[in-house]
């Protein structure tokens, strides 16, 4: 990577296209619930604005995701143009929009990444400001401080990756869109050619004397992106493997759905700490309708467990076996798959993730609740079969209409466990 970027200015352009185009892409939602601004939230060392979204199904103790725009963005307008909320109505999550403030190379309402203050675990600016937000949303609305997340676009997606750098205690995993590495801006400059060792210090000391658990990441990038370079998701990959003592070597690589591709790197028991997702002829626009979801996912918001530190899970699994069953005819399908804990501890209550071959949508299913009906799907345990002592299965199934392909999908995780597939 020698050559990062020829000038920052084109971000304005860029960014002022990309909220345009994010907040006319989407359907607007119905929903009881509306974006409120907290004028008090407590110190605000960067000088920001908090927005919040509160949806009327919050669960008791709901978790907390930090969504963040890009430069020249608002608040309300990533609010208004990105699925985030959506999604918080169904699985009863808050979500807070912070506003920047600051400006760098022509541009306005940048997140800070470059500041000393900013870099360093309490030294002030956004992270501290961001960080207070999170406070008040655990104590005005019952938020759980073991299940806050972080995401963003472009200057978002870089803030995403300095929280989790600077905050690993507070942040449990975040989703940088269109992204750069922790410490890339240090002091205003460009990124330089780092080594893995070298992107993971910087995170290490970000935090000097940090020894508890790193966030998960799931990283996002498009291969045409003209603002930040393509090149900057393998950065990313080799900062986070590296702080979280991985190879950069994935230990699986597969198609969500058409023109993705995505790299997962689990540690030996199979907990998937670090994603990345390479989107085919995408530009700085991400993210994409749909892509929210697998974010959401990723972190156990919607009930799926998201592996390692991803909260929101519903049970354990050490070890699991699925396999799966297709019946197929023209234009439908259905499939029985059958689940068994392989492992030497009884898992109570279940969470199946998987995902769709394209052109197979779910009608109807048996045994378990499904969220989503096409591309990633979350199959969940009902009362009577929630209890899978080792050794034991359970079997659920669905029916799908099809457009030619009625393959089984390649992947099952159960509580965010990879298992195997017969």
């Amino acid at each position: 990577m020698r050559r990062f970027i020829k000038t920052l200015a084109g971000i304005a352009v860029a960014a002022v296209a990309t909220t345009l185009a994010m907040t006319t892409a989407l359907v607007p939602r119905a929903s009881a619930a509306s974006l409120t601004q907290v004028s008090n939230f407590g110190a605000n060392p960067g000088n920001m604005q908090m927005y919040v979204y509160v949806p009327g199904s919050a669960a008791a103790h709901p978790a907390i995701l930090v969504a963040m725009h890009g430069c020249n963005g608002w608040a309300p307008g990533f609010y208004q143009g990105t699925e985030f909320a959506s999604l918080a109505d169904r699985y009863g999550f808050i979500v807070i929009y912070p506003q920047a403030s600051h400006s760098i190379n022509g541009m306005s309402s940048c997140f800070d990444v470059w500041s000393d203050a900013a870099l360093h675990h309490g030294g002030g600016s956004d992270p501290v400001s961001i960080v207070n937000m999170v406070t008040y949303a655990e104590q005005h609305y019952g938020g759980d401080p073991q299940r806050v997340f972080a995401t963003g676009f472009s200057s978002g997606a870089m803030e995403t990756n300095n929280l989790l750098a600077v905050n690993p205690d507070v942040f449990k995993a975040g989703a940088p869109f269109s992204g750069i590495p922790y410490g890339c801006m240090a002091g205003g400059g460009l990124c330089g050619d780092k080594t893995p060792q070298q992107w993971g210090d910087m995170v290490r000391n970000a935090y000097p004397g940090y020894t508890g658990p790193r966030p998960r990441v799931q990283a996002w990038h498009g291969t045409s992106d003209s603002v930040l370079p393509y090149s900057m998701l393998q950065e990313e990959v080799d900062e986070w493997t590296n702080v979280v003592g991985l190879s950069q070597t994935p230990t699986s690589t597969d198609t969500p759905q058409s023109g993705w591709t995505r790299r997962r790197f689990a540690d030996s028991s199979g907990n998937v700490d670090v994603e990345a997702y390479t989107i085919a002829g995408a530009g700085h626009d991400l993210p994409h309708p749909g892509m929210a979801a697998y974010a959401i996912h990723f972190f156990g918001l919607d009930g799926s467990g998201g592996g390692s530190g991803g909260g929101g899970g519903t049970g354990g699994s050490s070890a699991c076996r699925v396999t799966a069953t297709v019946s197929s005819w023209s234009g439908g399908m259905t499939e029985n798959i059958t689940i068994a804990d392989t492992g030497t501890s009884a898992i109570n209550g279940w969470s199946l993730a998987f995902t769709l071959p394209t052109g197979q949508t779910i009608t109807s299913g048996w045994n378990a609740t499904y969220s989503g009906n096409s591309g990633q799907i979350t199959a969940k345990n009902l009362s009577y079969n929630a209890t899978l002592a080792p050794g034991a299965s359970t079997s659920v199934g669905f029916q799908a209409d099809q457009s030619g392909n009625a393959a089984a999908p390649s992947a099952f995780t159960l509580n965010g466990t990879a298992c195997t597939v017969d």
